[in-house]
């Protein structure tokens, strides 16, 4: 982001993680120009530096601290470092300690934090850290954002906050606190106003999506779809992540009779053997997550599928580990997203017998990605020389435009295109192609 005038208070965001960190981010970053800030690149020296954190594994904290320092490090003593978010949320007793930090917000009142910067920067007292962490067990309304643009060519709307699941390997329930969802009005208000800025495709997106109007009367997720297909100018209407067990003839019926809904999915599986999904304390599964896949594909013609898959849960075997591998071919996804279990303290998972080493979850992590590679080749072959839709992003330092079809499918136009189709929809024709290790990929001509 590129500072708007040198005589305005310069914010830098940084966000890690999820696409709900995603859209806060987004949020306050509209907030911060609202009160006459100018957005600004991280490295360089700002007055502000706001760090929208993660805490999902090891590696999150590891890289939540080394953005805390390095906001300091290029903002000097006299800039105003913050961080928000999960990684603040689990360390909301020991926060204190960062010494780079001026003031931490946790999971609830983001809403807060633009102002919050700007009376600082009034009135600032350097000596005194600021904590603004609430506990989030007691926090039951939802914090209310919006967003009027993005910086990609889609742009995500949070729709509900919390997690009430009981995953045995997960942090995130008790930094997110319980399910909060957004009112229904507000949520097609804010696809209006992104719909009249231009935006073609939406994602609605929480940290457990399907639990959306859990809270609420008389309002469930399918009827959220029902409104949300009705706003003008909307072309696509993309799910975040669904448990399997979310997938019921309700939900089927909405999303097969939207004009806008797309034909792609991401479930999330976690383990394709049942006696890890059982040590994980998942919902559902492997039967009941295949068909979840197949109740779907009935009634949406070639609908795709991505997913999240961990390896090296304590106690999984190597038979346990080709069942996944198996499972994978099985559903045929066109990515999975691969995580090698990260043990997080205050999770039972972290005291489970039988935990394995990294360099076996790393060699894990490898074999299943070549099983996913094949998998993924084979979904883009069936795609060759099929016609569809593809919304472009700018071009990439190869000269390329890049863009996503309908289906989640990456897609490349080639360089000698002179015709400028950033954020543009366009109807393309799909070749299949290999790269140099046998890798599948998608090129397009525009019909």
């Amino acid at each position: 982001m590129i500072a708007l005038s040198d005589n305005k208070p310069k914010v830098s965001l940084c966000t890690l993680g999820c696409k709900v960190n995603q859209y806060e981010s987004q949020a306050i970053a509209e907030d911060f120009e609202r009160l006459g800030f100018s957005l600004s690149s991280f490295d360089e020296k700002c007055d502000v530096y706001v760090i929208n954190t993660c805490t999902v594994t090891g590696e999150s904290d590891k890289k939540s601290r080394q953005m805390i320092r390095r906001a300091r490090k290029n903002g000097g003593e006299d800039a105003l470092v913050i961080a928000i978010g999960c990684f603040t949320q689990a360390q909301k007793d020991d926060i204190a300690k960062i010494t780079e930090l001026d003031a931490a917000f946790g999971n609830s009142d983001k809403s807060q934090v633009a102002q919050f910067a700007c009376d600082i920067l009034k009135d600032r007292d350097t000596a005194k850290f600021c904590n603004k962490i609430c506990d989030i067990s007691k926090f039951s309304e939802y914090d209310r954002m919006s967003i009027t643009h993005s910086e990609r060519t889609r742009a995500f709307v949070k729709i509900v906050d919390g997690c009430e699941n009981k995953c045995t390997y997960c942090i995130i329930p008790s930094v997110r606190g319980k399910i909060r969802s957004r009112d229904l009005d507000d949520i097609i208000k804010e696809l209006s106003v992104l719909a009249d800025a231009g935006y073609k495709e939406v994602v609605l997106t929480g940290i457990e999506t399907a639990a959306y109007g859990k809270d609420l009367c008389g309002c469930n997720l399918a009827q959220l779809l029902k409104e949300a297909d009705k706003v003008k100018g909307i072309e696509r209407i993309r799910l975040g992540s669904l448990e399997p067990t979310v997938i019921k003839d309700e939900l089927v019926r909405a999303l097969a009779s939207m004009k806008r809904a797309v034909p792609h999915f991401h479930l999330s599986l976690q383990s394709g053997s049942d006696s890890v999904l059982r040590g994980m304390k998942r919902k559902y599964n492997t039967k009941q997550f295949f068909d979840a896949i197949t109740k779907l594909k009935e009634h949406i013609p070639d609908v795709t599928f991505t997913t999240d898959i961990i390896v090296g849960f304590p106690g999984e075997s190597e038979e346990a580990f080709a069942e996944t591998c198996d499972f994978v071919k099985k559903c045929g996804f066109l990515y999975v997203h691969i995580f090698p279990y990260s043990k997080r303290k205050g999770t039972p998972a972290a005291d489970f017998p039988d935990q394995l080493t990294e360099s076996v979850k790393k060699e894990r992590a490898a074999k299943l990605k070549e099983v996913m590679l094949e998998t993924r080749n084979e979904v883009l072959k069936s795609f060759d020389g099929k016609e569809t839709t593809v919304i472009f992003g700018e071009k990439n330092s190869d000269g390329f435009f890049a863009g996503h079809t309908p289906h989640y499918i990456e897609v490349f136009l080639p360089k000698e295109s002179d015709r400028d189709l950033s954020s543009e929809m366009c109807r393309c024709r799909l070749h299949y192609q290999k790269d140099e290790n046998g890798h599948g990929y998608m090129v397009c001509d525009i019909i």
